[in-house]
């Protein structure tokens, strides 16, 4: 069993701002909803047992939206509410989904934060991928957009993100450091569920990177691996999401 979850729970507030009204960012589109977020992430050439959506924001027209829309997923698709969108972070989106996911006793799960864009051949390799995944992107570090992974000295695996969007701090020497994808591959279903227990409600209501962390650091060496995306593009704008539309 292969669980896609994805995560589309927040308010979008840069992205309804930057199109001048409220919008669910993952259904936006200028001509066909084929042409939005979440359908192109569902739609790439994976076959996936279940996709769970996890939504928050206007979760009725969401759904609804979904079911009219994309009638070749529906029988497939588990939707779960986020009562705590606007209070929680994006860890009590990824825990709800865990916790959908677990119940369909998955093989293993891809996580997808539901901003993004990305090039279908890097997809395909991340998800078909036998080990547990940790993906890369291209662009620029910067402060304002990025999500940054790091190796430490003793090459464990970390994350650092500003919520505020203004600076980003490293605090320890690294190894390494890289642009953040936001796509992972957790093969490990044993140590999903370990991972999944072991943290308290209040790292529940942090960012989805607590997570994603503690799996990757508790994964055996030779276990996981980095796949760098060809085309990726965060859709933190309307600017973003033309970008895809000119190719």
């Amino acid at each position: 069993m292969r669980v896609l979850i994805v995560t589309v729970a927040g308010m979008s507030s840069r992205f309804s701002q930057s199109i001048g009204k409220p919008c669910i960012k993952c259904l936006y589109h200028n001509n066909s909803i084929k042409e939005c977020l979440l359908y192109r992430l569902l739609s790439q050439k994976v076959r996936f047992d279940r996709y769970i959506i996890v939504g928050g924001y206007q979760f009725g027209e969401l759904k609804k939206t979904v079911e009219t829309e994309f009638t070749e997923f529906t029988d497939r698709i588990i939707y779960v509410e986020n009562r705590h969108f606007e209070d929680y972070g994006s860890g009590y989106s990824l825990f709800l989904g865990i916790k959908a996911a677990l119940q369909e006793t998955p093989d293993e799960i891809v996580f997808a934060e539901g901003d993004l864009f990305i090039d279908g051949e890097s997809y395909i390799k991340a998800c078909n991928a036998h080990k547990s995944i940790i993906t890369c992107n291209s662009d620029p570090i910067l402060a304002n957009k990025a999500v940054v992974l790091y190796y430490d000295e003793e090459n464990r695996v970390h994350y650092v993100y500003d919520t505020g969007h203004k600076s980003l701090v490293i605090k320890e020497p690294f190894q390494a450091v890289y642009n953040s994808g936001q796509i992972w591959k957790f093969a490990d279903i044993p140590l999903v569920n370990k991972t999944y227990e072991s943290l308290s409600k209040n790292e529940w209501k942090g960012t989805n990177l607590v997570f994603v962390e503690k799996y990757f650091q508790n994964i055996p060496k030779g276990l996981s691996e980095i796949i760098f995306f060809n085309r990726w593009i965060n859709c933190n704008t309307v600017e973003d999401f033309n970008r895809i539309q000119r190719g």
